[in-house]
Protein backbone atom coordinates (compact mmCIF):
# COMPACT_ATOMS: atom_id res chain seq x y z
CA UNK A 1 0.00 0.00 0.00
CA UNK A 2 2.88 2.11 0.95
CA UNK A 3 4.52 2.13 -2.38
CA UNK A 4 1.21 2.35 -4.25
CA UNK A 5 0.85 5.52 -2.67
CA UNK A 6 4.25 7.15 -3.97
CA UNK A 7 4.39 8.59 -7.39
CA UNK A 8 8.34 8.01 -9.78
CA UNK A 9 10.32 10.76 -9.77
CA UNK A 10 10.79 12.06 -14.01
CA UNK A 11 12.93 14.85 -13.27
CA UNK A 12 15.47 16.19 -11.10
CA UNK A 13 16.13 19.72 -9.31
CA UNK A 14 20.20 20.28 -9.09
CA UNK A 15 20.48 22.35 -5.88
CA UNK A 16 24.15 23.14 -6.54
CA UNK A 17 25.44 26.13 -4.89
CA UNK A 18 22.07 27.69 -4.03
CA UNK A 19 23.62 28.12 -0.32
CA UNK A 20 26.18 30.41 -1.02
CA UNK A 21 23.68 33.23 -2.55
CA UNK A 22 25.72 36.02 -1.74
CA UNK A 23 28.73 33.88 -3.40
CA UNK A 24 27.29 32.88 -6.85
CA UNK A 25 28.93 35.45 -8.83
CA UNK A 26 32.44 34.54 -7.39
CA UNK A 27 32.11 31.04 -8.40
CA UNK A 28 30.86 31.60 -11.58
CA UNK A 29 33.81 33.51 -12.53
CA UNK A 30 36.50 31.62 -10.91
CA UNK A 31 35.17 28.32 -12.42
CA UNK A 32 34.61 30.11 -15.80
CA UNK A 33 38.59 30.99 -15.89
CA UNK A 34 39.56 27.58 -14.13
CA UNK A 35 37.37 25.57 -16.83
CA UNK A 36 38.60 28.31 -19.85
CA UNK A 37 41.89 27.65 -19.20
CA UNK A 38 41.78 23.73 -18.51
CA UNK A 39 40.41 23.85 -22.46
CA UNK A 40 43.25 26.56 -23.44
CA UNK A 41 46.03 24.65 -21.71
CA UNK A 42 44.70 20.96 -23.02
CA UNK A 43 44.14 22.37 -26.86
CA UNK A 44 47.64 23.72 -26.90
CA UNK A 45 48.65 20.60 -25.63
CA UNK A 46 47.10 18.31 -28.27
CA UNK A 47 48.37 21.19 -30.74
CA UNK A 48 51.56 21.17 -30.26
CA UNK A 49 51.77 17.12 -30.48
CA UNK A 50 50.37 17.92 -33.43
CA UNK A 51 52.44 19.67 -34.88
CA UNK A 52 55.46 18.79 -33.64
CA UNK A 53 57.26 15.48 -35.10
CA UNK A 54 59.55 14.72 -32.62
CA UNK A 55 56.66 14.27 -30.07
CA UNK A 56 55.04 11.98 -32.28
CA UNK A 57 56.02 9.27 -29.14
CA UNK A 58 53.62 6.73 -27.54
CA UNK A 59 54.23 8.70 -24.23
CA UNK A 60 52.77 12.00 -25.99
CA UNK A 61 50.03 10.42 -27.88
CA UNK A 62 48.40 8.87 -24.51
CA UNK A 63 48.95 12.77 -22.99
CA UNK A 64 46.87 14.11 -25.88
CA UNK A 65 44.07 11.15 -25.57
CA UNK A 66 44.28 11.97 -22.21
CA UNK A 67 43.63 15.60 -22.84
CA UNK A 68 40.32 14.73 -24.97
CA UNK A 69 39.04 13.08 -22.24
CA UNK A 70 39.92 15.46 -19.63
CA UNK A 71 38.09 18.29 -21.80
CA UNK A 72 35.53 15.58 -22.27
CA UNK A 73 34.59 14.94 -18.55
CA UNK A 74 34.50 18.99 -17.89
CA UNK A 75 31.97 19.51 -21.05
CA UNK A 76 30.08 17.09 -18.73
CA UNK A 77 29.57 18.87 -15.84
CA UNK A 78 30.84 22.13 -16.12
CA UNK A 79 28.72 24.12 -18.35
CA UNK A 80 25.68 22.50 -16.99
CA UNK A 81 26.78 23.96 -13.79
CA UNK A 82 27.80 27.29 -14.43
CA UNK A 83 24.36 28.17 -16.41
CA UNK A 84 22.52 26.79 -13.22
CA UNK A 85 24.96 29.64 -11.13
CA UNK A 86 22.31 32.54 -12.26
CA UNK A 87 19.06 29.88 -13.24
CA UNK A 88 16.27 29.67 -10.85
CA UNK A 89 15.05 26.88 -13.21
CA UNK A 90 17.31 23.71 -11.77
CA UNK A 91 15.85 20.84 -13.04
CA UNK A 92 16.89 18.08 -15.22
CA UNK A 93 14.88 15.76 -17.16
CA UNK A 94 15.00 11.65 -15.79
CA UNK A 95 16.92 10.90 -19.38
CA UNK A 96 19.66 13.99 -19.17
CA UNK A 97 20.69 12.82 -15.83
CA UNK A 98 20.74 9.34 -16.51
CA UNK A 99 23.22 10.32 -19.71
CA UNK A 100 25.23 13.21 -18.06
CA UNK A 101 25.96 9.97 -14.93
CA UNK A 102 27.47 7.49 -17.89
CA UNK A 103 29.25 10.08 -19.34
CA UNK A 104 31.31 11.53 -16.76
CA UNK A 105 31.57 7.79 -15.34
CA UNK A 106 32.80 7.07 -18.65
CA UNK A 107 35.17 10.05 -19.24
CA UNK A 108 36.66 9.91 -15.49
CA UNK A 109 37.30 6.00 -15.58
CA UNK A 110 39.02 6.40 -19.15
CA UNK A 111 41.27 9.05 -17.37
CA UNK A 112 42.14 6.87 -14.44
CA UNK A 113 42.69 3.68 -17.26
CA UNK A 114 45.30 6.09 -19.58
CA UNK A 115 46.77 7.08 -16.55
CA UNK A 116 47.26 3.57 -15.87
CA UNK A 117 48.84 3.07 -19.52
CA UNK A 118 50.88 5.69 -18.85
CA UNK A 119 52.87 4.30 -16.21
CA UNK A 120 53.45 0.89 -18.09
CA UNK A 121 54.13 3.06 -21.32
CA UNK A 122 56.95 4.80 -18.18
CA UNK A 123 57.97 1.62 -17.05
CA UNK A 124 58.86 0.19 -20.80
CA UNK A 125 60.70 3.07 -21.36
CA UNK A 126 62.83 2.65 -18.14
CA UNK A 127 63.25 -0.84 -17.43
CA UNK A 128 63.18 -2.58 -20.96
CA UNK A 129 64.14 0.39 -23.21
CA UNK A 130 65.56 -2.17 -26.02
CA UNK A 131 62.12 -3.69 -26.17
CA UNK A 132 60.75 -0.51 -26.26
CA UNK A 133 59.91 -0.21 -30.18
CA UNK A 134 58.62 -3.51 -29.97
CA UNK A 135 56.25 -3.12 -26.32
CA UNK A 136 54.92 0.12 -27.32
CA UNK A 137 54.56 -0.33 -31.66
CA UNK A 138 51.60 2.08 -32.79
CA UNK A 139 49.12 -1.20 -33.43
CA UNK A 140 49.85 -1.85 -29.14
CA UNK A 141 49.50 1.67 -28.22
CA UNK A 142 46.25 1.98 -30.33
CA UNK A 143 45.26 -1.13 -28.84
CA UNK A 144 46.03 0.28 -24.87
CA UNK A 145 44.20 3.44 -25.93
CA UNK A 146 40.90 1.38 -27.25
CA UNK A 147 40.93 -0.60 -23.80
CA UNK A 148 40.89 2.44 -22.08
CA UNK A 149 38.29 3.97 -23.65
CA UNK A 150 35.94 0.36 -23.85
CA UNK A 151 36.87 -0.04 -20.09
CA UNK A 152 36.15 3.46 -19.51
CA UNK A 153 32.56 2.99 -21.35
CA UNK A 154 32.07 -0.32 -19.21
CA UNK A 155 32.25 1.41 -16.26
CA UNK A 156 29.75 3.89 -17.22
CA UNK A 157 27.35 2.09 -18.25
CA UNK A 158 27.54 -0.50 -15.36
CA UNK A 159 27.37 2.73 -12.67
CA UNK A 160 23.96 4.36 -14.79
CA UNK A 161 22.10 1.29 -14.97
CA UNK A 162 22.73 0.16 -11.55
CA UNK A 163 21.40 3.52 -10.25
CA UNK A 164 18.97 4.35 -12.82
CA UNK A 165 17.22 0.61 -12.60
CA UNK A 166 16.25 2.06 -8.37
CA UNK A 167 12.63 3.57 -8.65
CA UNK A 168 13.06 7.40 -7.29
CA UNK A 169 10.12 8.56 -5.09
CA UNK A 170 10.64 11.65 -3.83
CA UNK A 171 11.65 14.35 -2.95
CA UNK A 172 13.45 14.88 -6.20
CA UNK A 173 16.22 17.97 -5.00
CA UNK A 174 19.77 16.23 -5.53
CA UNK A 175 21.85 17.68 -3.25
CA UNK A 176 24.68 17.88 -5.66
CA UNK A 177 25.70 20.68 -8.78
CA UNK A 178 25.51 17.61 -11.08
CA UNK A 179 23.47 14.16 -11.35
CA UNK A 180 26.22 12.10 -8.95
CA UNK A 181 26.27 8.71 -7.21
CA UNK A 182 26.18 9.54 -3.26
CA UNK A 183 23.22 12.42 -3.76
CA UNK A 184 21.36 10.21 -6.15
CA UNK A 185 20.98 6.93 -3.85
CA UNK A 186 19.36 9.31 -1.32
CA UNK A 187 16.42 9.84 -3.05
CA UNK A 188 15.98 5.89 -4.04
CA UNK A 189 13.81 3.96 -2.75
CA UNK A 190 13.31 0.34 -2.22
CA UNK A 191 14.71 -2.86 0.10
CA UNK A 192 17.52 -3.04 -2.65
CA UNK A 193 19.12 0.26 -2.28
CA UNK A 194 21.90 -0.57 0.31
CA UNK A 195 22.77 -3.45 -1.76
CA UNK A 196 22.94 -1.42 -4.62
CA UNK A 197 25.00 1.60 -3.31
CA UNK A 198 27.38 -1.18 -1.72
CA UNK A 199 27.94 -2.68 -5.19
CA UNK A 200 28.38 0.57 -7.21
CA UNK A 201 30.70 1.63 -4.36
CA UNK A 202 32.70 -1.79 -4.66
CA UNK A 203 33.41 -1.49 -8.18
CA UNK A 204 34.32 1.70 -8.23
CA UNK A 205 37.07 1.65 -5.62
CA UNK A 206 38.24 -1.61 -6.81
CA UNK A 207 38.53 0.10 -10.47
CA UNK A 208 40.48 2.30 -8.92
CA UNK A 209 42.82 0.80 -6.60
CA UNK A 210 43.39 -1.89 -9.21
CA UNK A 211 44.72 1.11 -11.08
CA UNK A 212 46.70 2.61 -8.80
CA UNK A 213 48.54 -0.96 -7.47
CA UNK A 214 49.52 -1.26 -11.20
CA UNK A 215 50.75 2.16 -11.20
CA UNK A 216 53.03 1.69 -8.07
CA UNK A 217 54.04 -1.60 -9.15
CA UNK A 218 54.98 0.06 -12.48
CA UNK A 219 56.99 2.95 -10.35
CA UNK A 220 58.55 0.36 -7.81
CA UNK A 221 60.22 -1.33 -10.65
CA UNK A 222 61.26 2.29 -12.09
CA UNK A 223 62.63 3.41 -9.00
CA UNK A 224 64.85 -0.30 -8.60
CA UNK A 225 65.91 0.52 -12.32
CA UNK A 226 66.61 3.89 -11.69
CA UNK A 227 68.72 3.39 -8.62
CA UNK A 228 71.11 1.38 -10.17
CA UNK A 229 72.08 3.71 -12.79
CA UNK A 230 75.72 4.96 -12.27
CA UNK A 231 75.75 8.71 -12.86
CA UNK A 232 73.77 10.97 -10.78
CA UNK A 233 72.69 13.05 -14.48
CA UNK A 234 71.66 9.57 -16.09
CA UNK A 235 69.21 8.84 -12.93
CA UNK A 236 68.09 12.92 -13.04
CA UNK A 237 67.17 12.31 -16.41
CA UNK A 238 65.86 8.92 -16.54
CA UNK A 239 63.30 10.36 -13.40
CA UNK A 240 62.53 13.72 -15.03
CA UNK A 241 60.43 11.53 -17.84
CA UNK A 242 58.24 10.45 -15.00
CA UNK A 243 58.14 13.41 -13.12
CA UNK A 244 54.72 15.07 -14.85
CA UNK A 245 52.75 11.76 -15.03
CA UNK A 246 53.60 10.64 -11.28
CA UNK A 247 52.21 14.43 -10.32
CA UNK A 248 49.32 14.11 -11.87
CA UNK A 249 48.78 10.83 -10.42
CA UNK A 250 49.19 11.88 -7.07
CA UNK A 251 46.57 14.82 -7.47
CA UNK A 252 43.98 12.51 -9.29
CA UNK A 253 44.05 9.36 -6.81
CA UNK A 254 44.62 12.04 -3.68
CA UNK A 255 41.37 13.91 -4.90
CA UNK A 256 39.52 10.34 -5.62
CA UNK A 257 40.67 8.40 -2.49
CA UNK A 258 39.19 11.66 -0.95
CA UNK A 259 36.09 11.02 -2.19
CA UNK A 260 35.40 7.35 -2.58
CA UNK A 261 37.69 6.04 0.53
CA UNK A 262 36.24 8.73 3.28
CA UNK A 263 34.52 8.02 6.47
CA UNK A 264 31.30 7.39 5.96
CA UNK A 265 29.97 9.99 8.13
CA UNK A 266 26.63 12.89 7.55
CA UNK A 267 27.96 15.68 5.69
CA UNK A 268 26.39 19.17 5.09
CA UNK A 269 25.27 19.90 1.42
CA UNK A 270 28.18 22.60 1.62
CA UNK A 271 30.58 20.28 2.42
CA UNK A 272 29.69 17.53 -0.44
CA UNK A 273 29.26 20.34 -2.65
CA UNK A 274 32.76 22.19 -2.19
CA UNK A 275 34.07 18.79 -1.96
CA UNK A 276 32.91 18.24 -5.98
CA UNK A 277 34.68 21.17 -7.01
CA UNK A 278 38.30 18.93 -6.01
CA UNK A 279 37.84 16.40 -8.83
CA UNK A 280 35.14 18.18 -11.36
CA UNK A 281 37.31 21.64 -11.32
CA UNK A 282 40.57 21.82 -9.39
CA UNK A 283 42.18 18.69 -10.51
CA UNK A 284 41.37 19.16 -14.72
CA UNK A 285 42.63 22.88 -14.13
CA UNK A 286 46.17 21.41 -12.41
CA UNK A 287 46.61 18.55 -15.43
CA UNK A 288 47.69 20.56 -17.89
CA UNK A 289 50.17 22.91 -15.98
CA UNK A 290 51.73 19.92 -14.00
CA UNK A 291 52.46 18.28 -17.92
CA UNK A 292 53.43 21.61 -19.32
CA UNK A 293 55.73 22.62 -16.44
CA UNK A 294 57.24 19.33 -15.56
CA UNK A 295 57.88 18.36 -18.97
CA UNK A 296 60.80 20.15 -20.27
CA UNK A 297 60.53 18.69 -23.55
CA UNK A 298 56.89 19.47 -23.97
CA UNK A 299 57.84 23.17 -22.98
CA UNK A 300 60.29 23.66 -25.26
CA UNK A 301 57.87 22.32 -27.90
CA UNK A 302 55.43 24.74 -27.05
CA UNK A 303 57.77 27.61 -27.08
CA UNK A 304 59.39 26.48 -30.60
CA UNK A 305 55.37 26.02 -32.47
CA UNK A 306 53.58 29.36 -31.23
CA UNK A 307 56.33 32.07 -30.28
CA UNK A 308 57.89 31.01 -33.80
CA UNK A 309 54.41 31.64 -35.67
CA UNK A 310 53.81 34.87 -33.44
CA UNK A 311 57.66 36.37 -34.44
CA UNK A 312 57.09 35.60 -37.97
CA UNK A 313 53.63 37.25 -37.91
CA UNK A 314 55.02 40.13 -36.12
CA UNK A 315 57.52 40.61 -38.34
Amino acid sequence: MQAANLSAVTEFILIGFSNFPHLQLMFFLLFLLMYLFMLLGNVLIMATIWSERSLHTPMYLFLCTLSISEILYTFTIIPRMLADLFSTHRSISFMACASQMFFSFMFGFTHSFLLTVMGYDRYVAICHPLRYNVLMSPHGCACLVAWSWVGGSVMGLVVTSAIFQLTFCGPNEVRHFFCHVPPLLKLACGVNVSTVAMSVGLVCIMALLGCCLLILLSYAFIVATILRIPSAEGRHKAFSTCASHLTVVVVHYGFASVIYLKPKIPQSLEGDTLMGITYTVLTPFLSPIIFSLRSKELTNAMRKTFLSKLFLRSS
